[in-house]
Parts: C-alpha cells; sequence; structure tokens
C-alpha cells in the first residue's frame, strides 16, 4: 500500500478574503433584500388593519421550522460526515500507479473544517426553506380540538385524522429525508476517504464503513415500519373506487392486513441490519431486504389486485355497500347536507289567473334586471365622471326602504383610474388625487322605467340611485360616509392626506374641490426612511422626492377587500364574490371565509376549482384545489372608508375554526358580536352552495344499492342562455345559482334565498330544485323540492330555453329586436316554484354594436306548464300564459325617475355618452317600419290561432318586407 504525499495548496491573502466576502454579503443583500423589504412593508399593513399578532405567529413558526428542519438534515449529514471521517482507514489502498481521488482528498482534507460545515449547511438551508412553508399543519397540530365524532373503522376522533396523523407524516417524510441525505454523505465520505472501494470482485467496503451504513439502513427501515403502521389510517382517505372515497372492501379485508404484515417484517429487517452492522456477513441483511421487496409486491400489490378482481368486482354493490353508506353519512356531515329537507313536489299546475294574482311573495318579487349583465349600464347610467366605475359583476342585496323589504341590485361607485384620459393619466392624478370612489348605487331588482312602455321603445332602463356625499339618501338607503377608498376596482397603491396647501387634495365630486383624507386607515409616510421604503417596493422615485407628499400623508395598498381578508385570515378560503352593503351608515364590504380539509375520513373528495366554475364572469376563480369538508365559519367584514377588517364567527360548531381562534387568539370576535343590521345582509355564499349542490346530486340518495348504481343522480344543468348552452354535447359551463326573493312551498312570507334547478343524469328535464335561505331566522337551511320519476315530466331549463327559441313571436320579434346594429343579450333564466309549478322567467337585452352603448332590457320571456308569454313587460307575458289579468300581481314598470337615475354627463366628461335610442332617434322611415312589423306581427298572431295557413304566409312575406325597410332605414340613419 502506498499513500501520496499531501499537495500543498497556495492560501488566499488578506486583501482576496475581505474581497471574497464583501462579494457574498453583496450576493445574499441582493437575494435577501427583496425578501426582507416585502416583510417589513407587509409588517407595516398589518399594523394598519391591527393584526400583527398573526403577522408575527406565522413568522415565528416560519422561522422554527426553517431551523428546525435544517438542523435536522443539516445536523444529521454533519454527524455522518464527522463519522465517516474519523472512521477512515490511516493508509488508502490503491490500484495501479494512480489514485484518481487522490486530488480531491487532499483539497478535502486541507479543509476539513470548510467541507465538514459548509456542505451540512448548505444542506440545511436548502432544507429549512423547504420546510418553513408547512407552518399551518404544524399550528394546527399545537392547537388540535376534538370533533366529538369517531371514524366507524378504527374509532379515534375525527381530530386524529385532521390534526394529528398529517402532523405524523410530514415529520416521517422529514426524518427520511434527513437519512437518506446522510446515508449518500456518508458513502460518498467513505469513498472518498478509502472505506468503501469499487476495486476487486464486488468491491470492499471496511468494518467502520459497513457499520455506519447498515445502522443508517436500519433506521429508515425502522421508520419505514412506523410509516406502515400509520398507513392504515390513510385507507379511510383511499381513493382505489372511482365511485366514493374512502377504505373500500378491497382496503379493509386485504390492503389493511397487508400494513400490519408488512410492518412486521420491517421491523425484522431492521433488527437484521443492526446485527449485520457488526457481522462480517451481510447476507442476512441482504435477504431481509429481499424479503421486505417481494412481500411488498406480494402481499401489498398482487393479493389486493386478485382480491379486486375476482371477488369484489363481480359483486360490487353488495362488497362495497357498507363503504358507500359510510361514505355517504361522512360526506353529508362534512359538506353540510345532513339537515336537508326534501320535499314532494309536483312541478305540475294549471293555475288561474286567480292564483296568480293572490300570488303575494313570488310574483310581485320577480327579479327581471340580472347583475351579470348590466355593469355597463350602471356605468353608463350613474357612473357619471369617467374615473368611476363598478365591476363586471354587481350584486343582489335586499333592503327595507319605506317599509317595503324587496331585492336590489347594488353596487359601489369605484375609483377606475383607467378611465381618465391619456393627458390625465400622470403620476399625481393616479395616485395622489382620483383616489376614492364616492356612493353607494341600488335599484330596485324588480322594477324598470317607464321607457318600456313608450310605443316604440326597444328597452327599458334599472331606476338606479346613488346615495352619495351630496345626496346622502339617494337610493333611499342612508350612507353617511359614502367615499370608497377600498373595494374591488382599487389594484393600484394611493397616498392620500398630508397638510392643506401642500398635498394637491384629492378629487371629490361632492364639493367639487380637493379633500384631504381623514380616515384611519393607509400606512404613515411622512417620514423619510417609509417613503425610501415604498420608493423601492413600488420601484417609483416620485414616492421619494414629491414635495405632495408631508405630514399626516399615508398610503394605502392592498385594498381590494378580498385579497385583505386573506391576509389577515390566510388560512381561509375566500369566497369569489365579496358584495357591498351599507351597515349603519357605513359601506362595509362582506366577504364569506371558509375552513376546508382534505382528509376527513371517508368524505368525497371533491375539486374546488371544477364545483365552483359556472357561466358568471367578474368573481374570482377558485384554485383547483381537493378538499372532503367545508364550512362557512367566518363572515368578514372590510369598511369601504378605514379599510378595518374585521372577522366574525358564523359556524359555532367548526372545530377547525376553533384551532385556528386557538392559534391566532382574538381575531375572530364571538357570534354574540354581530349585529342585527350586519346579519340581515349576511348572504349564503355563492361558492358553498356550488360545492354542496354539486354533491347533492349524488347524495340525495339514500341506500348504497342505488348510489352505485348511479341511476337515479342528477346533474347540475349547462347556462342555456350562454354561447352552446342548448348543446347538450358541448362543454357548456354551468349555470350559476340565482339570488331571488320568493316564497317557496311551506313558507309564510317571501325569504331572501339562493337557487338552482337539477336535472337527471345525462337528461334535460327538471328532477329537483334547491333552495338556501339567507334570512337570519332560518340562515343556511336547504331545502330540495323533488319531482316526479314518473309520468309527465316538467321542462328543464335547457328545454325551456329550447321553447323560447322556437317560439314564433319571439322568433319574429328578433328581427326588430337584433340586426347588424344591435345585439340580443338573454338575461339569467329563473326557476320559480309558483302555483304548483314552476314559472320560468328570463329578461331579454339589447345593446348597440358602439363604444358607448350599454344593455337596456327590452322583452321578458316566461314559461309555465309548456305555455309561454312574451311581451316588453312582465305583466303582459304573465297575461299570455295565465290569461288577461294574471300580470297585475307582478310589479309594473316605474315612472320615470329623477335625474339622478339617469344623468346627463357633466362637461368634464365628453367622451361618456349616453347611447343613442335603440330605433336610432326622430326617423319618419324608421317609426314606419317598425309599426308595420308590430302590424304584421298582429296578423301573424291572428292567422295562427284560426290556423289559416295562407294568412300566416301573408303575413310573413309583410314582416320579411317591413324588416327589410327597418334594415335599410336603420343603416341610413346612422
Amino acid at each position: 500500500m502506498a499513500t501520496r504525499p499531501p499537495v500543498s495548496l497556495p492560501k488566499l491573502s488578506r486583501r482576496a478574503r475581505i474581497l471574497l466576502t464583501i462579494a457574498a454579503v453583496v450576493i445574499l443583500v441582493l437575494l435577501l433584500g427583496a425578501r426582507f423589504l416585502d416583510t417589513y412593508v407587509d409588517w407595516l399593513w398589518f399594523g394598519e388593519v391591527d393584526a400583527r399578532g398573526v403577522f408575527s405567529t406565522v413568522l415565528l413558526t416560519r422561522v422554527a421550522l426553517f431551523f428546525a428542519t435544517g438542523v435536522l438534515v443539516g445536523g444529521l449529514l454533519a454527524v455522518s460526515l464527522w463519522i465517516a471521517y474519523r472512521t477512515r482507514p490511516v493508509f488508502v489502498p490503491v490500484s495501479g500507479a494512480d489514485d484518481p481521488l487522490a486530488r480531491y482528498r487532499t483539497v478535502v482534507a486541507a479543509r476539513v473544517r470548510l467541507f465538514g460545515i459548509g456542505i451540512p449547511v448548505l444542506a440545511g438551508l436548502i432544507a429549512g426553506v423547504s420546510g418553513q412553508g408547512n407552518w399551518e399543519l404544524v399550528q394546527l397540530f399545537l392547537n388540535r380540538t376534538s370533533f366529538n365524532q369517531t371514524d366507524p373503522q378504527f374509532g379515534h376522533d375525527m381530530g386524529f385524522y385532521v390534526f394529528q396523523l398529517p402532523f405524523y407524516g410530514w415529520l416521517l417524510g422529514w426524518l427520511f429525508v434527513a437519512i437518506v441525505v446522510a446515508f449518500i454523505g456518508g458513502l460518498m465520505a467513505h469513498y472518498l476517504f478509502g472505506g468503501v472501494r469499487l476495486a476487486g470482485r464486488g468491491g470492499q467496503i471496511s468494518g467502520p464503513a459497513r457499520v455506519h451504513l447498515s445502522v443508517l439502513i436500519g433506521v429508515f427501515v425502522l421508520f419505514k415500519a412506523v410509516e406502515y403502521f400509520f398507513d392504515r389510517y390513510d385507507l379511510l382517505l383511499s381513493d382505489r373506487n372511482d365511485l366514493f372515497t374512502g377504505a373500500t372492501y378491497t382496503d379493509l379485508n386485504a390492503v389493511l392486513p397487508a400494513k400490519l404484515i408488512l410492518l412486521c417484517i420491517s421491523v425484522f429487517c431492521a433488527i437484521a441490519f443492526f446485527v449485520g452492522a457488526f457481522l462480517r456477513n451481510i447476507q442476512l441483511p441482504a435477504i431481509a431486504l429481499v424479503l421486505l421487496i417481494l412481500s411488498g409486491i406480494i402481499i401489498g400489490v398482487a393479493w389486493p389486485a386478485v382480491l379486486e378482481q375476482f371477488s369484489v368486482r363481480p359483486n360490487a354493490n353488495e362488497r362495497e355497500a357498507e363503504s358507500i353508506q359510510r361514505n355517504m353519512n361522512a360526506t353529508r356531515h362534512a359538506y353540510g347536507l345532513e339537515n336537508v329537507n326534501y320535499e314532494d313536489y309536483t312541478g305540475s299546475s294549471e293555475a288561474s289567473p286567480t292564483e296568480v294574482r293572490d300570488d303575494q311573495g313570488t310574483i310581485p318579487n320577480i327579479r327581471l334586471l340580472d347583475p351579470n349583465v348590466l355593469s355597463p349600464t350602471f356605468t353608463q347610467r350613474v357612473g357619471r365622471e369617467n374615473f368611476y366605475g363598478f365591476p363586471d359583476k354587481l350584486d343582489v342585496d335586499r333592503y327595507t326602504v319605506d317599509g317595503e323589504k324587496q331585492s336590489y341590485i347594488v353596487a359601489a361607485k369605484e375609483i377606475n383610474t383607467s378611465g381618465l384620459r391619456e393627458n390625465q393619466q400622470t403620476w399625481i392624478n393616479r395616485h395622489l388625487v382620483y383616489t376614492h370612489g364616492n356612493g353607494f348605487v341600488a335599484a330596485p331588482a324588480n322594477t324598470i322605467d317607464r321607457a318600456i312602455e313608450e310605443a316604440n321603445s326597444d328597452g327599458g332602463y334599472p331606476i338606479a340611485r346613488t346615495s352619495d356625499t351630496q345626496n346622502p339618501e339617494g337610493a333611499g338607503i342612508r350612507v353617511d360616509e359614502p367615499r370608497i377608498y377600498y373595494g374591488e376596482l382599487a389594484t393600484d397603491y394611493a397616498i392620500v392626506g398630508g397638510q392643506p396647501g401642500q398635498a394637491p387634495g384629492e378629487y371629490d365630486t361632492a364639493t367639487d374641490r380637493s379633500y384631504l383624507y381623514q380616515g384611519t386607515g393607509g400606512v404613515p409616510i411622512d417620514n423619510w426612511f417609509n417613503r425610501l421604503i415604498f420608493a423601492a417596493e413600488y420601484g417609483e422615485r416620485n414616492i421619494l422626492f414629491s414635495d405632495a407628499i408631508g405630514e399626516g400623508s399615508k398610503i394605502m395598498y392592498n385594498r381590494d377587500p378580498r385579497e385583505r381578508v386573506e391576509k389577515v385570515a390566510p388560512w381561509l378560503t375566500v369566497d369569489g364574490d365579496p358584495y357591498p352593503a351599507v351597515i349603519d351608515g357605513r359601506i362595509q364590504w362582506i366577504v364569506d371565509g371558509y375552513t376546508t380539509l382534505n382528509n376527513y375520513p371517508y368524505s368525497q373528495r371533491t375539486s374546488l376549482g371544477t364545483a365552483t366554475e359556472d357561466s358568471l364572469s367578474g368573481v374570482a376563480r377558485q384554485a383547483d384545489n381537493q378538499i372532503n369538508y367545508v364550512r362557512n365559519s367566518v363572515k368578514a367584514t372590510v369598511d369601504a372608508f378605514n379599510g378595518t377588517v374585521t372577522l366574525y364567527e358564523m359556524d359555532q360548531q367548526d372545530p377547525v375554526l376553533d384551532a385556528w381562534m386557538k392559534v391566532f387568539p382574538g381575531i375572530v370576535k364571538p357570534n354574540s358580536e354581530i349585529s342585527p343590521e350586519l346579519r340581515e345582509h349576511f348572504r349564503y355564499p355563492e361558492d358553498l352552495f356550488k360545492i354542496q349542490r354539486e354533491l347533492l346530486t349524488k347524495y340525495h340518495v339514500q341506500r348504497p344499492q342505488e348510489f352505485y348504481s348511479t341511476q337515479t343522480f342528477w346533474n347540475v344543468p349547462q347556462d342555456p342562455t350562454q354561447p352552446g348552452g342548448l348543446d347538450p354535447n358541448s362543454d357548456a359551463a354551468k349555470q350559476p345559482p340565482y339570488y331571488v326573493l320568493a316564497q317557496s312551498p311551506g313558507q309564510d312570507e317571501p325569504t331572501f334565498q339562493l337557487t338552482s334547478a337539477l336535472t337527471p343524469l345525462a337528461r334535460q328535464y327538471l328532477a329537483a330544485w334547491a333552495t338556501v335561505s339567507s334570512d337570519p331566522d332560518s340562515y343556511g337551511e336547504i331545502t330540495v323540492l323533488r319531482l316526479p320519476t314518473g309520468g309527465s315530466q316538467v321542462e328543464g331549463p335547457v328545454q325551456v330555453q329550447n321553447a323560447f327559441q322556437s317560439n314564433p313571436a319571439f322568433t319574429q320579434d328578433r328581427t326588430l329586436l337584433g340586426n347588424q346594429s344591435v345585439d340580443i343579450i338573454y338575461g339569467n333564466l329563473l326557476t320559480l316554484p309558483v302555483a304548483g309549478g314552476f314559472l320560468y322567467v328570463e329578461p331579454i337585452y339589447i345593446q348597440q354594436r358602439n363604444a358607448q352603448s350599454y344593455p337596456q332590457l327590452a322583452r321578458v320571456l316566461v314559461s309555465f306548464g309548456g305555455r309561454i308569454g312574451f311581451s316588453s313587460t312582465l305583466n303582459g307575458a304573465l297575461d299570455e300564459v295565465f290569461g288577461e289579468g294574471s300580470g297585475d300581481a307582478a310589479t309594473g314598470p316605474a315612472q320615470e325617475p329623477d335625474d339622478q337615475s339617469t344623468p346627463t354627463p357633466p362637461e368634464s366628461s365628453p367622451n361618456q355618452q349616453q347611447p343613442p335610442p335603440a330605433n336610432g332617434g326622430n326617423n319618419a322611415d324608421l317609426d314606419q317600419a317598425i309599426a308595420d312589423i308590430q302590424a304584421a306581427l298582429e296578423q301573424l298572431r291572428q292567422a295562427q290561432q284560426s290556423g289559416d295557413f295562407e294568412a300566416q304566409g301573408q303575413a310573413l312575406q309583410r314582416l320579411d318586407d317591413a324588416a327589410r325597410r327597418y334594415e335599410e332605414a336603420q343603416n341610413a340613419g346612422g
């Protein structure tokens, strides 16, 4: 044996060491500077919303996990390297004249401390960065609570599976990582220093190296035995069967025993490695390892597959009955579907005009305004200035005005700086002058103005009025502070406040002069340090050098209500549709928060993103995460003026919320602190109802065998008013649920509720109608009207829309409504139980094809029992379906609103103009063409009633001629 003399390496000079140190510091600052900057900005923001406890708890937990996982992985690697170095052979045998590792061995030996400390530190840093992200899992384990409900297989409290089992799995995962890293590091060190050699037949390994590596493998296998123990509990979340989540017959009768057998074999294998570590013969560990691998294949994979193929599948409906029943019970509990009220409902009725007139709960409150269509209408008619705007989707709420409770389309008139003219797009205007919106806009959802009554009018408008600083009760709803600094359109920062004469002042429509913010929102930016911080954060030097920023100035950021709630409560899943409400004279954004899990035993997993996706636009889409438990545990409010975030406990029986309230004490206020006025404006959240109705399509069945057959499953219908919605083979989006003020069967008065139609699987007729109450006295109560499966079927939404499209009156009138300069927009198709049947109502809007146009209500379609009504008013459409006088129950068109609801745009916004009337103005040829079309339509209706086909042909010819002249006159006028 021979050794090479050590090679002497040149030492770095003092100057070189200093330069390397400076370079390392610069690189560290560049890498971590942005992170520290964001952290400080977040710390300031959490101070603004009085939630620094959340910030510090999350930060300290992350830091603790960073060091814990880093020390575990890096420390075990350091010990492994130390052992390998200390037990290295004194003489390193070499083969031949050259040792390929000599050079590397010399470099490492010359800097043992550098490599012995540097490599573990680097590994620890990587592990720490990865491990610190699991702070939620660790905090739930430390603050776990009891569900007071046990699983049907092992008898453990559900909290064990929710809080403890994930933590044990996470801990085992990091132990495996640490052992593998230590083994690889030790193996490489032994190889480098000659403890492991590849020369010769089969190579050679020194005694100390064999002991070291065998012990590590034995510990790994021992932890594998522990993993097999916990794997038994994970079977309750098995996805072996595509139909349901939970332990199947095969899991319970083959996989579960296999886990116990593999556990015992793993323990034996670990002992074999420990014994073999001190024996020269390594055959015993090798045999044990082969036994473990073979048993894993035969017992863990092959035997369950054989049982599944030859015993379970031929008798699956019987074999899986117990597992399906467990899944049904757990799913109903996990998704809040245990107390659904199912009622049988015929859905067929021959209602008389008197019965319809006597309906004082649903018919008078039918919603004609579609919040998903009317945002441009609100913008043009009540937006006034071009720097105000509304979200793409408006909201529906209810208010009591003049002693009458009714539903309203509501919106906050927010700042929208993108609407400023090009020459106004300066930094000062966008961030210091145009900083806030002004006003709460409300329009009765069941009423339009009288324009629709005019003989030659093609449209009606919402009676949208604004409560703002100029007229606090303009909408009949008093707002004491209507300025809106925090909203859905406020995506950029704003700098507010300051000293009079120094700050430019904020534009305020109430006084038409500068205004200085006096609220509590925002972070102070009147010191040079904070100005420097935010100038760096936003890359904007004006923040640092602008004279307009001085004493009292504040910067507002993270202004979106949904984003603010997500930051204050990072453990919540936030609903995609916040909505504004006037509470005690202030505009508050109400945001729903959910606690979700994906590890509730036996509960059905569902995709959050898929279940909540439908045809609605203008709402935030949920992430496509898998969940199997959800609770609307928190209601949050965000003050539109101050940005104050307040969380209220909504579900007082949610153990997950209880755990989080222990993690962040004081952040969620008790349910008792919810004021009656705030509770009056709580809506049952859309995303939660979408998830629940998706589960109801399956879990309304009562017997496991019926569930397994899937024959009685329901389906959420596709939205027939959207492109492709009438094609059953298309991928059209699902119909969204709709908020309505209506009186359902069994109710004594109308209630504000969220409703949805349901159809059979792969069929289009109506199978059920689901509703959930938003009223304080019955909040969250779900009722499902089940229709009979035999006999005559009630038409579903797609079938009704097809009937609308083929109705002669509507087909002919589309020539008038839709042409090359006008688009037809189909509003939401409402399904309402009325007089023992189902009433379908669909508003039809038209919109000019020009940049300044907006939708206006043109016609109303109604269907009941196969009879269709089509008119310019709901009253008229009801009369056509039920007979003369039936429409008297509906709310008629209101008188033309005051100047506020149909304002003329101010001179300061010349680009905001009202669109021309649908008939193009006072044009004699156009008016005559319209009159001829109306006359031809009347002749066609009379001919159809009499069955005179010759007269029908003549009427159609007259209609075509009149339509052609209408288009010519329209083009000439345009």
